[in-house]
């Protein structure tokens, strides 16, 4: 029999799991994971984050040069869809909800059957208009998802009823239904442990005491610069902890089954996760606004193949998500299709030799960045505009909407990719979510340099690093556009002109710098936690503001956001430094007050 299992959980961290090292974490069920499988010391995502990395589990490809977060396109292999369509039956569990969203909605459909869970994070599923109560909580977070949410989570008061719990039940149904049959995969995807960090007293009392929080809740950070007492940010990281130690429970039922029903003899097994998490980490929670460090990038990944049975060991060849498609397809002796850029992993567990050299990863507009399992370089844009930068599609969409009409007054058809398949393709201009300049180019020595806290200024190696860089965007079929806003060479070599990390070191080492607490700032400069709009707008005319946070130079800026402070746009924004924001400290505390 050929059978096959992939375990997906979302934004799972490897440096809080017992097989990467960490302490203090109650995890057996993945310790014993790690004892029956291969453990992968060198994964990294890819195309980032949540549904972009599904994109590459489908098709095999890097998808963040060409567009983003957006639906499968007309053009797209489908590894589930490729399965099924050779005679392997395909099923899917999940309580991801960004599967029923927009930019998710032709993914599921691409499996035999699926089952879908619903009630994660804020995903609108139960309908109250009264507003439900909201607890006193630490995170600045509000408005429609918020409300949502709580909602959502008065639905289920016990873990029986909690989607991450139903999900793996019907998984589970599935394996007990199907366990003398052959050739199906199964893909069990749990949400968790993406935050809202949602667990139950069991779980928690591994880390607070008696399991219950009985100060401001704090299971759901802002995706912003650290403002907390240290107090709070433990609370945070100990929420993060139960829940993934509520998920080591779900896998603990599978590993389980596998057990029982002897699957281990015949069905491949694959525990895998998209990205992970800041929790606090590099003075920043979450993911997206901040180049793709170790921590959101380097991913854990366990791999059972009962064709080489090789178990409790690690290996360290470099693998990527992109490789999970192509190694379902070689498993159950399917072809791949040539626009499939991933590597099967199959032939690494089976040999000694590393299946692929560098592994790139990014997301729209962001960094682009690639290792050799060693070094890291993350490649910023060449100018403060990040531009040009356009969408590549046919697919209009973002997360949970569709393009607005003036997002493609100035679209235009152009001609085919390599990997479209002879279609050609829509092009509209775009902006991105966050700005690669604020942070700088970053070159590292994992090495020497594992936690990433010194970049390195060294041409010769940052000249090596680009040009493999360059060959990637090159096997990808970047479009023209991504060299110019990189400044990077779309023909011919690598030279010293290209490179950028000694010229924007400065940057660098100034984004890196931890904001002063809120309780400094009271003290040295409070205007900086008036409202924007209680402050005399002359401040905001000193050149020193204009330079230093051109976005508080704009009026219309100003007038967008005149409830918030200085400070907490400061928390949000990575242009506002810290030196930054104690230049505009220094003007406002200078500037006379209106009368």
């Amino acid at each position: 029999m050929t059978r096959a299992v992939m375990v997906m959980f979302d934004t799972l961290n490897r440096r809080f799991l017992p097989p990467y090292g960490a302490e203090g974490i109650h995890a057996p069920n993945f310790t014993r994971l790690a004892e029956r499988t291969v453990r992968f010391a060198n994964c990294y995502a890819g195309s980032m984050p949540c549904m972009p990395a599904r994109r590459e589990i489908h098709t095999g490809r890097y998808n963040f040069l060409h567009r983003s977060w957006g639906p499968l396109e007309p053009f797209d292999d489908s590894t589930p869809q490729l399965l099924s369509e050779s005679g392997v039956y395909t099923h899917l569990v999940t309580d991801h909800q960004h599967y029923w969203e927009d930019g998710g909605a032709t993914y599921h459909n691409r499996y035999d059957t699926y089952e879908l869970f619903r009630g994660q994070e804020g995903d609108p599923w139960k309908g109250h208009v009264r507003d439900p109560e909201m607890p006193p909580k630490v995170s600045r977070r509000a408005g429609k998802t918020v409300r949502q949410d709580r909602i959502n989570r008065s639905y289920y008061p016990t873990e029986d009823l909690y989607p991450q719990t139903r999900t793996v039940s019907a998984g589970l149904e599935f394996i007990r239904t199907n366990a003398a049959e052959d050739s199906w995969f199964l893909q069990i995807e749990c949400f968790d442990p993406h935050e809202p960090f949602v667990s139950y007293p069991r779980h928690r009392r591994w880390y607070r005491e008696d399991g219950v929080d009985t100060g401001a809740e704090f299971d759901w950070p802002d995706y912003a610069r650290v403002a907390e007492e240290p107090a709070a940010i433990e609370q945070a990281r100990d929420e993060y902890r139960a829940l993934l130690t509520m998920c080591d429970t779900s896998l603990g039922r599978v590993l389980d089954a596998f057990d029982e029903l002897n699957l281990w003899e015949d069905t491949l097994l694959i525990v895998c996760t998209d990205h992970g998490l800041l929790l606090g980490e590099r003075g920043w929670w979450g993911k997206n606004v901040q180049p793709w460090y170790d921590e959101n990038i380097h991913t854990p990944l366990f791999v059972w193949d009962p064709r080489t049975a090789r178990t409790g060991e690690s290996v360290d060849h470099l693998v990527q998500t992109v490789d999970f498609g192509p190694t379902l397809l070689e498993y159950f002796g399917i072809e791949r299709p040539s626009d499939m850029q991933g590597i099967p992993m199959g032939p690494t567990l089976a040999a000694t030799a590393p299946a692929r050299e560098t592994g790139l990863f990014g997301s729209f507009g962001g960094h682009v960045s690639i290792t050799d399992g060693r070094y890291v370089y993350m490649r910023a844009c060449a100018t403060d505009a990040n531009e040009p930068l356009f969408e590549h599609t046919l697919m209009p969409t973002h997360m949970a909407t569709r393009f607005a009409p003036e997002e493609l007054r100035d679209a235009e058809l152009v001609a085919p990719f390599s990997f479209t398949k002879g279609v050609p393709v829509l092009r509209a201009p775009a902006r991105a979510g966050a700005n690669p300049a604020d942070f700088g180019t970053l070159l590292f020595d994992l090495l020497t340099d594992p936690d990433q806290r010194t970049p390195l200024v060294d041409d010769r190696l940052e000249r090596k690093m680009a040009t493999l860089l360059v060959e990637q965007l090159r096997a990808a079929d970047a479009p023209s556009s991504q060299y110019e806003r990189l400044g990077l060479p779309e023909t011919g070599e690598v030279g010293e002109a290209h490179l950028l990390a000694a010229r924007q070191a400065p940057r660098a080492r100034e984004a890196a710098a931890a904001l002063p607490t809120r309780e400094r700032v009271a003290r040295d400069a409070p205007g900086l936690l008036a409202p924007l709009g209680d402050l005399p707008a002359e401040a905001f005319d000193d050149p020193v503001v204009a330079r230093r946070a051109p976005m508080l130079a704009d009026p219309a800026f100003r007038r967008d956001h005149a409830d918030a402070s200085v400070y907490d746009l400061a928390l949000t924004h990575p242009m506002i430094t810290a030196d930054a924001l104690e230049a505009v400290g220094d003007v406002v505390r200078r500037t006379p007050a209106r009368a």
